[in-house]
């Protein structure tokens, strides 16, 4: 039977392609890599996986500056090698969603090299933002993401606009040739067996560039109206394109899913995820929840909330490749500035590591008890922590080099996946699959069995938030079993029930301080 709603209550695995297994020893993960692994995800229990940018690149980005967008980069395979991927992965009944990055191309697509080769005013050059500058100077003053500036000059003394890296000129999406070749893009992909997408800066396509300029000094989630009038982000008419894209996603059978990530305020986020849109939208709120009864609760009303007036899915996310892993956020004190802390190589503060999977082991069960789609990032079923201290010679985030050193970047995050001793990275020594394979206690172990058990209870979205002692959360799922998570530093009395799952061993009949429980009703 064909399940449209697959998604809905989906535990997704992230891969990063070029650090997740490298098949050939060239240095770089491949698609053949993945292949090897389908075993591995299917036995962890994961619905689908997503595969961050594995197309033709220079790595001015870690592949989000894409050269080509119907290809794969040779150095990670071919388009056969996808083929069998996706095939091996379907057998496994493992769904496929792949990255798409629309905001922006490479400087080497061969639209900006036409671009850059026509004059001002040409059909070329309208479908990226070229403007004239102010005298010797930008356009204006805004910044990007990755440094001081958002605009760089081209010979004939025009500026061309680019919210990330010089490398990644952003696209016009006002241009009927960008909305046409994408759509081309996702019937590409999906002819393919793709199951769905994940839409990289989904927020931030249609743009209207205009006298007089704001003033933009940081492009934060915080930093946006709530009304759609900011030039560059989250603006009323992107949801055309959305729509545009929902027409070829209901073309298949079944539908096709795509979930954005979408950086805008919570209370328009919503737009993204309806079932005329994209259908589901990230919420990375988690990512920055201090380990609380007060801030987790808080944050999972709010994303609860914002799923049912969406009438899409809440998402859960504790790690991604863009941000510093969550063991060892959990293991550092509360406040931390985290780059700071990776430009002291990891050394002040200390990070309390035990102390950071125990809480790591907590809220991993706790969001997996949450009706929702799990997003799960490789190598957090390994308790890999962050790697603050590689040296400047490993570091390719653009970040580092665009800020002069100000900011180490999200390289930590994306060390290659420890398969074995012998090849592990120094700071993973013991941490690798092959030694947690066989250990009973392993975090590998404790994800395999609480993802299974997971698919054993979830039946349905219903939750009811039921009372508890004070600083734990508690709540029902359906009328089998219930989830409670203790934030005190000291045991709590267990609730009555058979516990079929804890994160931490169960000690004269109390759930631990900061773990989590799943006891039946």
């Amino acid at each position: 039977m064909l399940d449209n709603n697959w998604w809905r209550q989906a535990v997704v695995y992230q891969v990063y392609p070029r650090t997740f297994l490298d098949s050939n020893n060239d240095g770089m993960g491949d698609l053949k890599g993945i292949t090897l692994k389908v075993d591995y995800l299917s036995k962890l229990g994961v619905d689908a996986i997503w595969l961050s940018p594995f197309y033709p690149s220079h790595l001015y980005d870690g592949g989000y500056d894409v050269d080509d967008y119907r290809n794969v980069d040779p150095r990670i395979g071919s388009l056969e090698d996808f083929d069998e991927m996706v095939k091996a992965f379907h057998v496994a009944n493992i769904k496929i969603i792949v990255d798409i990055v629309p905001n922006h191309s490479s400087i080497h697509h061969e639209w900006f090299q036409e671009a850059l080769n026509s004059p001002k005013g040409s059909a070329a050059r309208d479908r990226y933002i070229f403007l004239d500058g102010e005298g010797d100077n930008p356009p204006n003053n805004w910044p990007s993401h990755f440094g001081p500036t958002c605009w760089t000059q081209v010979p004939d003394g025009q500026w061309y606009l680019h919210l990330f890296a010089p490398e990644q000129p952003d696209f016009n999406w006002k241009n009927a040739d960008v909305r046409a070749d994408f759509e081309k893009t996702l019937r590409f992909w999906a002819d393919r067996g793709v199951d769905g997408f994940r839409i990289d800066v989904a927020h931030s396509l249609t743009k209207e560039i205009q006298k007089p300029y704001p003033k933009y000094k940081a492009y934060t989630t915080d930093d946006l109206p709530d009304d759609g009038s900011h030039q560059l982000f989250d603006r009323d008419e992107l949801m055309d394109v959305y729509k545009s894209w929902r027409k070829v996603f209901n073309s298949y059978n079944p539908p096709k899913f795509a979930v954005a990530e979408a950086n805008a305020p919570l209370a328009r986020r919503g737009r993204y995820a309806t079932e005329e849109t994209l259908g589901q939208a990230f919420n990375f709120e988690l990512l920055n929840t201090p380990w609380t009864e007060a801030d987790y609760r808080k944050t999972i009303t709010a994303v609860l909330d914002f799923a049912e007036k969406a009438k899409s899915s809440s998402t859960w996310v504790l790690s991604n490749h863009d941000v510093v892993r969550h063991l060892s956020k959990f293991g550092l004190p509360p406040k931390t500035d985290y780059n700071k802390w990776l430009l002291s190589n990891g050394t002040e503060p200390k990070c309390d590591y035990e102390k950071g999977e125990q809480i790591a082991r907590a809220a991993t069960l706790l969001i997996l008890g949450l009706p929702g789609s799990t997003y799960l990032y490789q190598g957090e079923e390994l308790a890999l922590p962050e790697v603050p201290d590689l040296p400047e010679s490993e570091l390719a985030d653009p970040i580092w080099k665009r800020t002069s050193g100000k900011e180490k970047g999200r390289d930590g995050c994306r060390v290659s996946i420890p398969w074995s001793e012998a090849t592990a990275h120094k700071n993973f020594k013991g941490l690798s699959a092959e030694i947690q394979e066989d250990a009973t206690e392993s975090m590998l172990n404790y994800y395999r069995k609480a993802i299974a058990m997971r698919k054993e209870l979830c039946v349905n979205e219903e939750i009811e938030f039921v009372d508890a002692p004070k600083g734990v959360i508690g709540f029902k799922r359906g009328a089998n079993w219930s989830v409670f998570t203790n934030f005190n530093e000291t045991p709590v009395a267990l609730p009555s029930g058979k516990v079929l799952i804890s994160s931490a061993p169960i000690v004269d009949n109390q759930i631990p301080a900061s773990a989590t429980v799943w006891v039946s009703n």
